[in-house]
Order: C-alpha cells, then structure tokens, then sequence
C-alpha cells in the first residue's frame, strides 16, 4: 500500500525535487505551498497533490490535516527560507527584533508546527525530515540561529517519538544550485567561493538533497535517527 508522504515547500526547488522522487517510488504526495499557481504547477509536474497552507500558521496547518485522507507516514518538513531576503537592512532595535522573528518563524516554528500536527496520527514505521543549513554550523545570522534550533529540535524529537517506531533526521544542505534561495542576490564571485569551498568542486543539486531524503524514509534507514546529515561536499565536515 503506497505510504503517505507530505512535503512542505514542495513548489518548486529541492522540494519539488523531494516529492517527485517519492512519487517515482511509488508513494501518495501531497505538497504544500503559499502561492496557489506555483503549487498547481508543481503539483502537475510531479504527479502530486498541491494543498495551499502557509505552514507558518496554525489555522492553515489545521486545515491541511483536515484534507488529509490518511495519516501521514513520512513528513518532510521543507518549507522554510532566508527571510532577509525580502527584508531591508533593519535601521533600528525594532528592525532587528522583527527580523530575528521572521526568519524563526519562517524556519523553525514553521517546522514544529506541521510536525506536531503529523505526529499526532504518524504510524509506527514512520519518519520525519527536517530541513537545517551549512548556515547553521556559523550561526552568525537570525537564519543560521533558526536552522541551528531546527537542528537540534530534531535530535530532541527523534528521543521522543522514537519509542513510537518514528524516525527523525535533519538533512543540512549547503550550496545547491537550480533554486531560489538567493532571490537573485547570488553573485558570479560568490558562486565560486562557495563551490571552491567543496571538496569535489561543484555546486549540489536540488537531487543530491532528495536522494538523501527520501533513503532517510527508507527501511533501510531504521536505525538512522536523531541525527544532521550534510550534503555540502566536504564545504563543513563534521570531523
């Protein structure tokens, strides 16, 4: 019977790359996202099902689950990004409190909020990935704090749903081209830092993230949890 899978921010970049290759796999995908004709699109293309829900929100996050006609069995929780982005140089303390809140709220309570609803009625054999960064091992930023938080939310979530059957891991992304994490800010220069960076020298790709996922969901992965796995190409080792 085709497991359950919901993949949040799964519109377009490394999330719309996680949820096409669980439906390769077989599997029932629903994704999420906030604009409806993005979501439409990527939800055609994959051979998913697109649900709009900012999942941000409780009241969206609750109408989501509602939609659902079974329990989810494996969440990914993908939906998330650098808020700075969309955000001026903050002038002063009230900008910076403003600040820090939109990327926590975007990155980390986006996170245990869709989790704590799929946990609910989650099966034993089930599993949770979350989404960090290479950004959080610097954790100079409010977006490296709220992906370091994401991080270690998830090794507490793992200890306490594991007596459940349920896994949870968090896959750390650096630099993965074909998305739109830098919103069209990425320079030639820094492309090149960061891919000089790795140790195979080349960017990630939107499938190296997913292939790791969707293993993570696996039963080969079982005794697999608790943990962050990167996938940078040795631009942070964790020895």
């Amino acid at each position: 019977m085709p497991r359950l899978v919901l993949v949040t921010g799964g519109s377009g970049g490394i999330g719309a790359a996680v949820a096409r290759q669980f439906v390769e796999q077989g599997d029932s995908v629903v994704i999420t996202g906030r604009v409806a004709a993005r979501l439409d699109q990527a939800a055609e293309a994959s051979g998913a099902r697109g649900v709009r829900c900012d999942v941000g929100q409780p009241d969206d996050v609750e109408a989501l689950m509602a939609q659902l006609d079974a329990p989810v069995d494996v969440l990914v929780a993908m939906a998330g990004g650098n808020t700075d982005f969309d955000r001026p140089e903050p002038a002063d303390l009230a900008g910076v409190a403003e600040g820090w809140r939109a990327n926590i709220e975007a990155n980390l309570l986006s996170t245990v909020l869709v989790a704590t609803a799929a946990l609910k009625d989650m099966p034993a054999g089930g599993a949770v990935v979350t989404v960090g960064s290479i950004g959080a091992e610097y954790a100079g930023t409010s977006y490296g704090v709220a992906k370091a938080a994401v991080q270690a939310w998830t090794a507490g979530l793992s200890a306490a749903v594991g007596p459940r059957g349920i896994t949870a891991n968090c896959v750390a992304p650096g630099y993965i081209a074909d998305t739109g994490y830098f919103k069209g800010r990425l320079t030639d220069q820094r492309r090149d830092r960061l891919v000089a960076a790795t140790h195979d020298g080349r960017p990630g790709l939107p499938a190296d993230v997913a292939t790791l996922v969707t293993f993570l969901a696996s039963p080969a992965a079982r005794h697999i949890t608790g943990q962050t796995l990167h996938v940078n190409g040795g631009a942070h080792t964790t020895r």
